[in-house]
């Protein structure tokens, strides 16, 4: 299993704790705001903000917190200035770690993420160090059972897909950035159920950990999942299938 799908896998089964609700919320809320900030409060025109609505409609966050998340981006309510920055550093083992935060303070954001870098055994390194090891790709998980492979591949290749790769009991479907909304559109309409619908930071080549390091690496990921000025954290660490079932 790919180091997307092991911690993908973590964060559903840590997602799915009804005390991470209003987190998970927050995170949504605040890339609504800066997508439509960025480029504009219209769902049509703007691809970063049509794929945060999604998210968002599909952890079941209510319209009007949605829509309010909109207005604050766009100005018409007033809203906190989040600010984007990206962190990188190794974790236990040597695996790379690629964060991304969106917060209101930025010095507390530094030091809160080096602070958990420090104390799972990883350190933060310099803008660059690892980013070249992940490429930013789309993404979609589709299950075994609910799709022919000769079908999907038909589909999402015909759609502008880069690859259909197979991973123990699903199918990853990857795309470029600029060609995941055409793929989802050919995915819905063919009726293909899938998960992990995003536009993501991929790695490409598994950094293997076992033991202490596997164990430290969880808890690291897990303490950055929480934090509340990280927005997304990304590794190449491949954790035994046992040590991820039971995180």
């Amino acid at each position: 299993m790919s180091g997307h799908s092991k911690w993908s896998t973590i964060k559903h089964k840590k997602g799915a704790q009804d005390a991470k609700r209003g987190k998970i919320f927050t995170k949504l809320i605040k890339e609504i705001t800066v997508a439509a900030r960025t480029g504009g409060g219209d769902i049509d025109a703007n691809p970063r903000l049509r794929t945060a609505v999604a998210a968002a409609k599909a952890e079941n966050m209510p319209k009007d917190n949605i829509e309010r998340a909109i207005k604050k981006g766009t100005g018409e309510l007033d809203g906190v200035n989040y600010e984007e920055s990206s962190y990188e550093g190794y974790g236990p083992g040597g695996a790379a770690i690629l964060v991304e935060s969106l917060t209101d303070n930025k010095n507390r954001a530094v030091a809160e993420i080096r602070h958990i870098f420090n104390k799972y055994g990883g350190n933060m390194g310099e803008n660059g160090c690892v980013a070249w090891m992940f490429d930013k790709k789309g993404y979609f998980n589709v299950d075994k059972a609910a799709v022919d492979e000769e079908k999907l591949m038909e589909i999402a290749l015909e759609a502008g897909a880069e690859d259909v790769r197979e991973e123990d009991d699903s199918f990853e479907v990857i795309t470029a950035p600029e060609d995941f909304d055409a793929v989802k559109e050919a995915l819905e309409g063919a009726e293909i159920p899938f998960s992990d619908a995003e536009v993501t930071m991929l790695p490409q080549n598994m950094s293997p950990l076992e033991g202490k390091d596997a164990e430290r690496m969880l808890k690291l990921m897990d303490a950055m999942d929480d934090c509340d000025d990280v927005q997304k954290v990304y590794t190449n660490a491949d954790i035994p299938e046992d040590m991820v079932d039971a995180a």
